[in-house]
């Protein structure tokens, strides 16, 4: 009898365990021991195959090189691919990790790309639970109609099209369901790691990312703070006509559901899109330009992950205008004034290849002796031109390949300068490399107008910070004539280039030409 009782439960079990996983209920992910085990397992290979591949092999010739680049391709791909088995947090922090272009080898950057289109997506069923569970009402209820396949899948969440019974198209914007309860687990288990790793490389310092995680990862979580985010800058920036924010339906959003006006155009970084669609490539790179510089020199208030995927780009068909439409705000940084003035002093002095600034504002940014390396990880260029300045010609393929390969050089160094620095300049250094990318796409990198537009929001930036320091209206007045003049020499050099690169500047040189022959 017992024998018999004992067959039956354990068939039971079993059919339920197999209904269970066939119905998605049941994931080895959920289970902590697995996660933690993949990732142990994942940390140790990759350990042992950095300290015994280059053991043997002379420091710094040739085949070290060759060797050291196929250890980094190797452990690259087994870091995408813990990433894309464990999910949420850890897709998070490998697509961080993959945008730091100039910062990290280019193997690590260019394996973990990939991982802004492999994120995870939930199923019908898990959308309608985190819908029900935060709306209190089923999807049919709330929407006329609801496309079951999503729009784009992220690490943390998915957005679906949908319309509204009134009749308005939105974007909703659905939490992973189990997200939230990995997370915090997640990120102990990397710290963990990362501790143990620097144990065995004195030289590895990433803790950096760790603790970078563990503040921003509950922001992005909660979706009501993404929504008060896209208000504030577009309250914020509404002076830029070119730029779009969607509007939030506050009455239908919650922590993990987020309810958006439906906006639709092409990836920031699509040239074909744009030729089709007659959009001018340096006129989104320039307003992409002034919309950041705006940001971090005069609010001091940042939109962090500017992958092409959150930046969208459309015709306006009645103005003919191209608009920049600005998603994704659950990553932002906040800047203090005494950190946005230090690297608004910093910037003028690149430009102005101004050394003894250089070195003076690298150090209070806390980059110490290695003020040269801060400076080309910030401008994407060599200690050459930075010298010569960052203005005076654009980058070429062999600077290019040259910063790449400092990248996995210098790495210790670039490592130890990400722990020194403010916490505040980590996101900073993502964003800016994330902008290069899209210049680099539209081919529109390094162009004048670029730093003209930086300089402008500069001296504003510094002219506002001295008036609020100044209680005298002489010297006020001061102040605002120097930003006055500074300003109309900046739009004379704008001036200038415009008329050299023109046809009428053409002309004039022609017959200046001509004239001097002639005489």
């Amino acid at each position: 009898m017992a024998r018999r009782a004992l067959k039956l439960a354990s068939l039971a079990a079993a059919t339920t365990g197999v209904y269970l996983y066939g119905n998605k209920f049941l994931d080895p992910n959920d289970f902590g021991v697995v996660r933690v085990g993949r990732a142990i397992a994942t940390t140790a290979v990759i350990t042992y195959d950095y300290l015994t591949s280059l053991r043997s092999v002379p420091y710094g010739s040739e085949e070290y090189d060759v060797l050291k680049s196929q250890v980094h391709l190797r452990s690259a791909e087994r870091l995408r691919e813990l990433c894309c088995a464990n999910r949420g947090t850890f897709i998070k922090v490998g697509q961080h990790l993959g945008a730091l272009d100039y910062l990290l080898p280019e193997e690590y950057t260019r394996t973990l790309k990939v991982l802004h289109s492999q994120a995870p997506q939930s199923t019908r069923q898990e959308v309608e639970q985190v819908i029900r569970e935060d709306l209190g009402k089923e999807i049919k209820e709330l929407f006329a109609s609801f496309e079951d396949t999503p729009l784009g899948a992220a690490s943390l969440a998915q957005v679906h099209k949908a319309v509204l019974q009134d009749g308005r198209t939105v974007a909703v914007k659905v939490q992973h369901p189990k997200v939230q309860a990995q997370s915090s687990k997640d990120i102990l288990l990397m710290e963990v790691l990362l501790l143990v790793v620097k144990q065995i490389f004195p030289d590895f310092e990433f803790m950096w990312l760790v603790e970078e995680a563990k503040k921003n990862l509950p922001l992005e979580l909660d979706f009501l703070n993404e929504g008060r985010n896209a208000e504030k800058v577009a309250h914020m920036l509404k002076d830029f006509d070119f730029l779009k924010v969607p509007r939030i339906y506050w009455e239908l959003s919650t922590r993990r559901v987020l309810l958006m006006e439906f906006m639709e155009g092409g990836q920031v970084n699509d040239r074909a899109y744009m030729k089709r669609n007659g959009i001018d490539v340096n006129e989104i790179s320039r307003n992409l330009g002034k919309l950041y510089s705006e940001m971090i020199f005069v609010n001091g208030f940042v939109h962090c992950d500017p992958h092409p995927g959150n930046v969208l780009v459309k015709k306006c068909p009645a103005s003919g205008k191209a608009h920049i439409i600005l998603l994704d705000h659950g990553l932002y940084q906040v800047l203090s004034e005494s950190f946005r003035m230090d690297y608004c002093r910093l910037w003028q002095a690149l430009i102005k290849a101004d050394m003894k600034r250089v070195q003076k504002y690298s150090r209070r940014l806390g980059a110490g002796d290695l003020y040269p390396l801060f400076a080309c990880m910030l401008t994407a260029r060599s200690w050459e031109s930075v010298n010569r300045g960052i203005d005076r010609s654009p980058v070429s393929a062999s600077e290019d390949v040259e910063i790449r390969s400092n990248a996995a050089a210098y790495l210790p160094q670039i490592t130890q300068l990400l722990n020194n620095v403010p916490r505040q300049m980590l996101l900073l250094l993502k964003t800016n490399d994330l902008l290069r990318g899209i210049e680099s796409a539209l081919h529109t990198r390094a162009s004048a107008s670029s730093f003209l537009n930086m300089s402008r929001c500069c001296i504003r930036a510094v002219s506002t910070y001295q008036r609020s320091k100044n209680r005298s209206l002489y010297r006020r007045a001061q102040i605002s004539l120097t930003e006055a003049l500074s300003l109309w020499q900046i739009n004379l050099y704008e001036l200038f280039l415009w008329l050299k690169g023109s046809r009428l500047g053409n002309w004039v040189v022609a017959l200046l030409s001509w004239m001097h022959h002639s005489t």
